[in-house]
Order: C-alpha cells, then sequence, then structure tokens
C-alpha cells in the first residue's frame, strides 16, 4: 500500500512512521510520501524517518520519498494521511495572542483561535479536497488537520464518507480510565459521545458491565489521573461523566483565560521557538547518523512534559505524571483504521465521522466524535443514547459557530465570520467578535478573501 503525508515536513510524521516499522502484517505500507510547502522542513523529517529505520533494524522498512507537488504526491495514494498547519506555528501563536489581547480564549482548536485557525485552513482542506477527489479517487482520506471536526466536515463535501477524522485524546482518556479499573483497554467498551474536542465518556463497559459508576465513588482514584486532577472529584461526580481535556477551557473558561494571560509564553510561541530549533539542528549538513532522531526525541519529550500546563496550574494538579505522558497513540489508531479498512479487519475504534443519524440534535451531514465499527466499506457510527440538556447546548452552540466558519469560508463573508465568533459560547461577545475578525484579518495572509 502507498501512504501520502500532507505536511510530510510536521513535527509528528515520525510517530506515524514508527508505527509503520512495527507493522510486519501481509499488505502493510510499502512506500511513504512526504508532501509539504517548506522543502527545509521535508529535509530535516526525512533524515529522522532515516534515523528511525536505521535504530530498528528493519530491513524492509517503508521506503520515503518527498515532495513540494501536491498532484506528484497524491498519485496512486491508497491512503492520504493529512496534518498541515495553515498558517504554520506563527499563525497558532499571533491566534493566542490576538484572542487574548480582548480577554478570550485563543487555543487552537477552541474558542476564538480554532476558528480564526478554522477560517484559514477550511479554504485550503477544501481545494486539497478537490485535488484528491480528482487525482486519487479511490484513496481513503484521514485527517488530523485541526479543528479536526470543522475540517473533516469541509472535506466530506466532496470526499463523503471516503475522509475520516481522527484524535487521540478519547483514545488516552478511555485507555487511562480503564487501567485504573484493571482492565485491559482492548477490552473495555468506551461509551464517548460529542464533538472533536468536546466529548464526554459517559461509561465503560468490562463483561458488560458499566465500571464507571465505580471509579466516580471512589474521590481517590478519580484525582489519581490526568482529567480526574484538571476536573477534581466533586465536579466529575457532579456530571457523572468523565469529560474530555479540552472541556477544562469551557468549564473553567475564566480561570484559564486568566492563567493564559500571565504566561510569558503561550503554547503556540513556546512550540514555535522550539520547533525552530529543532528543524535548524535536523537540518545541519554535518549531521552524524542517529542525530537527527535523537534531537526530535529530546524535543518531543519537552514538548509532552509542558502540555496543557496553564491548565494544570488552574487545577494546581503541578507537573504531568508519568503514566500520563503517553498520549492515545493518534499514530496507533491511523495505523488501526487503515488496517480495518485495506483488509477487512474489523475493528472498534472512536473517530470523526457524519453523524447520520446517530444524535438527532444534529443533521446528518454534522460531523460528530464518536465509536465507529469500521470495515472494509469505511467507518460506521454507533448508535448512542442521547445526550443530556448540558451537553446538547455545548454541542449544538459550538457546531453552529462551525457551521458558520464553513459558511464564511465558502462566500468571503466578513459578516459570517463575525457570526461565527460571535454565536461561540467562549466569545458571547458580538463587538468582541467584530475587533477579533478585524485583528484576525490584518494579522493573516490566509484571511485576506474576508470582505
Amino acid at each position: 500500500m502507498r501512504l501520502t503525508i500532507l505536511g510530510g515536513g510536521g513535527f509528528r510524521v515520525p510517530l506515524v512512521y514508527g508505527a509503520l516499522l512495527g507493522d510486519h502484517a501481509e499488505g502493510r505500507v510499502s512506500h511513504v510520501t512526504l508532501y509539504d510547502e517548506d522543502a527545509r522542513r521535508l529535509g530535516a523529517m526525512a533524515r529522522v524517518l532515516a534515523d528511525q529505520a536505521a535504530a530498528a533494524g528493519v530491513t524492509d522498512a517503508p521506503s520515503v520519498t518527498a515532495t513540494t507537488d501536491l498532484d506528484e504526491a497524491l498519485r496512486g495514494a491508497d491512503f492520504v494521511f493529512s496534518a498541515i498547519r495553515v498558517g504554520g506555528l506563527e499563525g497558532r501563536a499571533a491566534d493566542e495572542r490576538i484572542a487574548l489581547a480582548e480577554g478570550v480564549l485563543g487555543q487552537e482548536t477552541v474558542g476564538a483561535g480554532g476558528i480564526a485557525y478554522g477560517l484559514r485552513t477550511v479554504p485550503v482542506a477544501r481545494e486539497i479536497a478537490r485535488r484528491i477527489a480528482r487525482t486519487a479517487p479511490e484513496a481513503w482520506v484521514i485527517n488530523f488537520t485541526n479543528p479536526a471536526g470543522v475540517v473533516t466536515e469541509a472535506m466530506a463535501e466532496e470526499l463523503g464518507n471516503r475522509v475520516i477524522g481522527i484524535c487521540d485524546s478519547p483514545v488516552g482518556l478511555g485507555r487511562r480510565i480503564a487501567r485504573l479499573l484493571g482492565a485491559r483497554p482492548q477490552d473495555a467498551w468506551i461509551d464517548y459521545v460529542g464533538l472533536n474536542h468536546l466529548g464526554w465518556v459517559r461509561g465503560l463497559r468490562i463483561d458488560g458491565r458499566d465500571e464507571l459508576p465505580r471509579l466516580l465513588a471512589d474521590a481517590e482514584a478519580l484525582e489519581s489521573f490526568e482529567e480526574g486532577r484538571l476536573f477534581g472529584a466533586d465536579w466529575l461526580r457532579s456530571l457523572g461523566a468523565i469529560p474530555n481535556e479540552y472541556l477544562h477551557y469551557y468549564y473553567f473558561n475564566r480561570d484559564t483565560v486568566r492563567a493564559y494571560q500571565q504566561v510569558k509564553q503561550t503554547r503556540g510561541a513556546f512550540l514555535r521557538d522550539q520547533q525552530r530549533g529543532f528543524y535548524a539542528e535536523a537540518g545541519r549538513l554535518d549531521l552524524r547518523a542517529g542525530a537527527a532522531l535523537g534531537a526530535w526525541d529530546r524535543t518531543r519529550a519537552e514538548r509532552e512534559a509542558t502540555y496543557m500546563a496553564e491548565n494544570r496550574e488552574v487545577a494546581g494538579v503541578g507537573e504531568r505524571d508519568e503514566s500520563d505522558l503517553e498520549s492515545g497513540g493518534y499514530e496507533k489508531v491511523a495505523l488501526a483504521l487503515m488496517r480495518a479498512i485495506a483488509r477487512d479487519e474489523r475493528a472498534t475504534l472512536i473517530l470523526n465521522v457524519q453523524n447520520r443519524g446517530t444524535l438527532a440534535v444534529l443533521d446528518a451531514q454534522a460531523v460528530i466524535e464518536v465509536p465507529c465499527l469500521v470495515d472494509a466499506n469505511g467507518a460506521h457510527p454507533v448508535a448512542v443514547d442521547p445526550l443530556p440538556l448540558h451537553a446538547v447546548g455545548l454541542v449544538t452552540s459550538v457546531k453552529a459557530a462551525e457551521r458558520e466558519v464553513l459558511a464564511a469560508a465558502a462566500s468571503g463573508s466578513r459578516a459570517t465570520a463575525v457570526k461565527a465568533f460571535a454565536l461561540h459560547p467562549l466569545v458571547d461577545s458580538v463587538a468582541v467578535a467584530r475587533r477579533l475578525v478585524d485583528g484576525y484579518a490584518a494579522e493573516h495572509p490566509g484571511l485576506a478573501y474576508l470582505r
């Protein structure tokens, strides 16, 4: 099989390639094409992947080619993995700075920052979807480009159910809960429902029995893992569910905004500066064998340890425990998804797919994040119980804002962009929304289409 990675110079590409190196089954990926507009980043990443293959001692490692030509990258692909970042980390840092100056959240997928990122990314994602439909119509597209829900929904306009969004947050959360309950994650059924970065674990079934109430009754166990420490046992018991970590931005919004305003450097600015150093080091011509991979490993460890540091400060929980540093493994989710489709090996995965009647409060085309059964025909959402009213309010209001992002990107309407910001529950001011649109349009060339 041939895999094309869009955003092939991106920092997390080695996670995907590392998963492929460990896959020795028949029908595995034999060739990887890296596509990126930045040839320098492509060169650095190709070095890291070469070091990975050498370190793994794999004699039949997937071959790697790199190109800055999109059609060349897509031609002949069986799977396309999309992980682009329109505007780069410089754009993310600006998203955060402009939002925080208005007293609202600038996180890259949540609130004002997520809307700005979506407005930049959706036009590009739509064009990529059209190119895939024309150049590789039989390819399956796995989207990790943020904001993943709205970008997947935009690409589905062209590709239908052949585009599937993935995220590692629900997987990581379900894994932590299962282990706390003494179960192997692969043996547990996770009742998870919502939108990307806006979902809840409402149950965790082991041998047909829901064990989540047992965890909710144990305050010490509840506060022994990342989400439990972030939200606190009392709030989790009030909800009767375990929220995705990103809901901390909603439930503790004022506290988080205040903490973000007080830091010396936002997350986006930190990653921008950190990755500048990494790519400069990995791109040096005099590097010894293995040095590029070593630089990547060190940079990744620092990146993971500082994840959501401001939120942990608000919760008063200090540094991340070693057990929390393991992500949900989006690369493993992507590999499992590819296997299930390519080999018709049925799997159950939490994915971002079109609703198709799964949640009655949303229309059929709305992309939601729920457990899906995957086979050779794609991902099929599993029936779920209705959302409680507090979740309905958040899900429908955020989806309404996402729909305005899609409409603004299609029409170029500044008024519609203002509406997208103003309707989001973490902005809640038309006046602020207008200033945000002005600020973002002035900063980002990618928003020049708004008029």
